[in-house]
């Protein structure tokens, strides 16, 4: 492999590079340690870098970051290769052979390009993949010696478990939708919410009551509510079209930049937050929400 600085570098390059990091005796003794378990948060960190990146439109930032994200593609790779499960050419040729699979009226015959994407196409390729990988999964579970998995598939099991709350009731309420289990309408859902936050109301009310041996199970009950809460706020975003995640984000951006104007008024006046009063605070937001407001009809 060329180390040299000026020498453009290619995937073969990247993957030499894991290889000498996880070469025994001669690698890097952190990245030896690593496994499938410990890579995965910064695995999901720079799947969130590269949306950030994205959404501030750094496109500097966003080449360095979809670099990171592909480390880590190469990390679990070289991870399950020395395992002797799979390597990253593998990887390549699977997601490869799933476009073309997906895309028959694009890569298909003269014939299935021209009758284009047919309703429900993806529904029965989906269900064909997921049949697919239930019988490579237990291949790889008999060569690791593992147990074969008991039961049939679901139809929510392809839903990591591991992605945001909010992002995974999305999903798991868009598969179930695909079967007809859904509320009809945006009116149902929204009655559901009323109901929900009756119902957690109504959990705190109790808690405000219970005896001290009562407390825990009444916490947990008031988490389960808001749970349910979340849930339904997730499916009135999936009729709306929106993404709860996205939302929330700017929600989040939001409250960042009304509260730096807080912070900047007062600093203009010497002082700091901890040196204010809530009312005095909730001024200084209003001001900001007054300017946001002027500077959008600017615009």
């Amino acid at each position: 492999m060329n180390t040299g600085e000026g020498t453009k570098k290619s995937i073969e390059d990247l993957i030499s590079v894991m290889a000498a990091l996880r070469t025994p005796g001669s690698g890097c003794p952190w990245d030896l340690e690593q496994t499938f378990a410990t890579i995965a948060p910064y695995t999901i960190e720079e799947a969130y870098e590269v949306a950030d990146a994205i959404e501030r439109g750094d496109l500097a930032d966003l080449k360095d970051e979809l670099g990171d994200l592909l480390l880590q593609v190469v990390y679990h790779a070289r991870i399950a290769e020395e395992q002797k499960a799979f390597g990253f050419d593998d990887v390549a040729a699977a997601v490869t052979a799933k476009m073309i699979r997906r895309h028959p009226h694009v890569f298909g015959d003269a014939a299935q390009r021209a009758a284009g994407a047919a309703k429900g196409f993806w529904e029965r390729i989906k269900a064909e993949e997921r049949s697919a990988k239930a019988a490579e999964r237990a291949r790889l579970d008999r060569d690791a010696g593992k147990a074969a998995a008991l039961g049939s598939p679901s139809l929510l099991d392809d839903v990591p478990a591991v992605l945001p709350g909010l992002t995974r009731a999305l999903k798991l309420q868009d598969k179930a939708a695909k079967v007809g289990f859904d509320w009809p309408a945006l009116t149902n859902v929204f009655d559901k919410l009323h109901e929900e936050l009756s119902e957690l109301q109504e959990a705190i009310e109790a808690q405000s009551v219970a005896t001290p041996a009562e407390g825990d199970a009444g916490h947990d009950h008031i988490e389960e509510e808001f749970g349910d809460l979340l849930f339904v706020l997730a499916n009135i975003g999936r009729h709306l079209k929106i993404d709860p995640e996205k939302a929330l984000r700017g929600a989040n951006q939001k409250f960042i930049r009304r509260f730096n104007h807080i912070e900047r008024s007062l600093a203009d006046q010497g002082r700091s937050p901890q040196q204010s009063t809530l009312e005095e605070m909730d001024g200084l937001w209003d001001e900001a929400k007054a300017i946001e407001r002027a500077k959008g009809a600017d615009t």
